[in-house]
């Protein structure tokens, strides 16, 4: 089968002899390292077996119903009437060749060997409908008090936003009347996040013996599912990125999830479908047009024992995937990983500098501290790492929730599942523009909305579940964050309105309660300013440290869009504002490799043998 590949019989036993201490299939070996692809794999080895060989299963024809939808992208055959002859459309590994090969001619009359993918493109063909209900119901059907679909009624919509403005006006009242009162509740909702927030700004690293990476031959096989739409001009960056991993490409299964109505991008991923280790997952039209429901439809299909999301932008740390495999096999309980996120064009504006230096804060500082802690960890929408079959009991993302990963970490630990943080890192890109960052904002808030609606709809089954520490965590960070956005400035508003009606003497504190205030300005902005300032020190960005001073002005912007999202949250609920990439200035057009990509974020200041988390 080898062929012109292979000119020894003593050459061919040493590539087999490869395979199997690598524990992959000789044809899977072949077609990687040889750069064969699969279709000429297989051709051959349909030629070499005196089978009929066909590059894709029928169109047309539908194969019969599948009932172990979550084995989906396991199968290697399936049976078909075409012009009325029954016919077995077979994509056989290398110990069945031979056996095939020696079957009757009768039997092989009724075979057709076909790649690898095109089993799986006509599998997928045939269970579409049942692939689009999963991805839309089994959220439902696993949890139905924590569904974005069943839980987020107009009623409970409005009650939310009405209590928001109840909060809004219970601070404005705070400055002016009630004092004694009001002050003490306010200072409660506002100052526990922000201190919060100081304690993770101040790290407790423990040294830790690290588990030694996996060979090549431990490594399992590891799915990627990487959302697009509307992203054909990133798909060459993405494709360089991915084989850039340091990873054994024969136990790599990255899968380009396409919506069917982004035909550019559908073509941009096709043209570099020649790699065996890259397969396309077009996802058909329909509601809800989110992220999460695509990445829904395709988790059946993933064939990995662990697997990651990757969004359009990402450049991951080219030894992310060997690093993660090998945390999950040294700790058996260990659930989610989450990579750090950071922005690669973080200079290019003040913007964007606000926004990497949010998520040095946010990953480098505040999530460590939660896992820390034992709180839940609200996950960043892209380098989370899951063991499959968890992901799979915990019925995936929920299609109609638009922050998908916060909501699947809270979901995380109500199973009492651990996730953790990791020292690996992935470049992202930050919104460019304004507009940009507005409408992701907005996004990014509706859902942390929705989050909260879901999981406190049944109070007493959430408590439960996930405890009291772990309760009381989500109200603070997940209320907070929404909270904060808004109260802080309508806190400001309330200094204004003192200062209006008393004068400069108004603003001089004169008892406790206005020192209390003082309190909740210093925690607010003291908080986000120190997290922010040391998960900038952490990266040794120190470039742009200026910039967070900015931070009262950046806070206004989250002020704006907590309203945005409040007025989407009761008319277009599961609207998803997509985030345009690829319009950053900076180059992105090189290899993505260590050197070229990678050398500044390698003096990461954690002591060798330390991990965050």
């Amino acid at each position: 089968m080898l062929r012109e590949n292979c000119g020894t019989e003593a050459l061919a036993g040493d590539y087999l002899n490869a395979a199997a201490v690598l524990g992959v299939d000789p044809l899977d070996y072949c077609s990687h390292r040889f750069g064969l692809g699969n279709a000429l794999v297989w051709q051959r080895a349909a030629e070499w077996a005196g089978v009929q060989f066909a590059a894709t299963t029928p169109t047309k024809l539908k194969p019969p119903r599948i009932d172990r939808l979550d084995f989906l992208g396991e199968i290697r055959s399936f049976r078909q009437e075409v012009l009325g002859k029954d016919m077995v459309f077979i994509a056989p590994g290398f110990a069945q060749v031979p056996k095939l090969a020696n079957a009757e001619a009768s039997i092989k009359a009724h075979l057709r060997f076909v790649p690898p993918e095109a089993i799986e493109a006509g599998l997928t063909r045939a269970a579409s409908e049942q692939l689009m209900d999963e991805a839309r119901q089994r959220i439902t059907r696993l949890w139905p008090k924590a569904s974005a679909s069943q839980d987020l009624p107009i009623a409970a919509r409005l009650g939310f936003v009405a209590l928001l403005l109840a909060m809004i006006g219970l601070v404005l009242a705070a400055g002016l009347v009630a004092r004694p009162v009001l002050v003490p509740i306010v200072a409660l909702v506002l100052m526990t996040p922000g201190l919060l927030r100081i304690a993770a700004a101040f790290p407790q690293h423990r040294k830790i013996a690290p588990p030694w990476l996996l060979s090549d031959a431990e490594l399992p096989l590891y799915s990627v599912l990487i959302p697009l739409r509307d992203e054909a001009a990133m798909v060459p960056m993405l494709h360089r990125a991915m084989r850039a991993l340091d990873y054994p490409p024969e136990k790599l299964d990255i899968k380009f999830v396409v919506e069917s109505r982004s035909a550019p991008t559908v073509a941009a991923v096709e043209a570099v479908l020649g790699d065996p280790s890259f397969r396309i997952v077009v996802v058909p039209d329909g509601p809800p047009r989110t992220k999460p429901k695509a990445i829904d439809y395709a988790l059946p299909l993933a064939r990995g024992k662990y697997l990651v999301v990757y969004d359009a932008e990402d450049v991951p740390a080219p030894d992310q995937l060997r690093m993660a495999a090998s945390r999950f096999e040294h700790d058996s309980g260990l659930a989610c990983l989450q990579a750090e996120l950071v922005p690669e064009n973080a200079s290019e504006n003040a913007l964007t500098a606000l926004f990497a230096g949010e998520y040095a804060g946010l990953f480098g500082r505040l999530l460590p501290a939660l896992v820390r802690w034992k709180l839940p960890v609200p996950l960043g929408g892209t380098s989370n790492h899951f063991r499959t079959d968890v992901l799979r009991s915990l019925g995936g993302w929920d299609a109609f929730n638009v922050t998908e990963d916060a909501d699947l970490g809270v979901r995380l630990a109500r199973r009492r599942l651990r996730a953790e943080m990791f020292e690996s890192r992935t470049l992202e890109e930050a919104p460019l523009t304004m507009r940009a960052w507005m409408a992701q904002r907005t996004r990014w808030m509706k859902g942390w909305m929705q989050t909260f609606i879901v999981h406190n709809r049944a109070p007493g089954l959430f408590l439960k579940e996930i405890g009291w520490r772990g309760f009381l965590g989500f109200q603070v960070l997940v209320g907070g964050m929404i909270l904060g956005s808004l109260l802080h400035t309508a806190f400001i508003g309330s200094l204004l309105l003192r200062l209006w009606a008393e004068g400069v003497v108004g603003l001089v504190p004169r008892d406790v309660w206005d020192w209390a205030a003082v309190a909740i300005l210093v925690s607010g902005y003291g908080g986000a300013f120190a997290i922010q300032v040391s998960g900038l020190v952490h990266q040794r960005a120190y470039h742009l440290l200026p910039i967070q001073m900015l931070l009262p002005v950046y806070w206004l912007l989250h002020t704006i869009a907590a309203v945005r999202a409040a007025r989407e949250l009761i008319f277009k609920p599961v609207y998803w504002a997509k985030t345009t990439h690829g319009v950053t200035r900076l180059s992105r057009k090189g290899p993505a490799s260590p050197s070229a990509q990678w050398p500044e974020l390698q003096s990461d200041p954690l002591p060798s043998g330390e991990r965050v988390g």
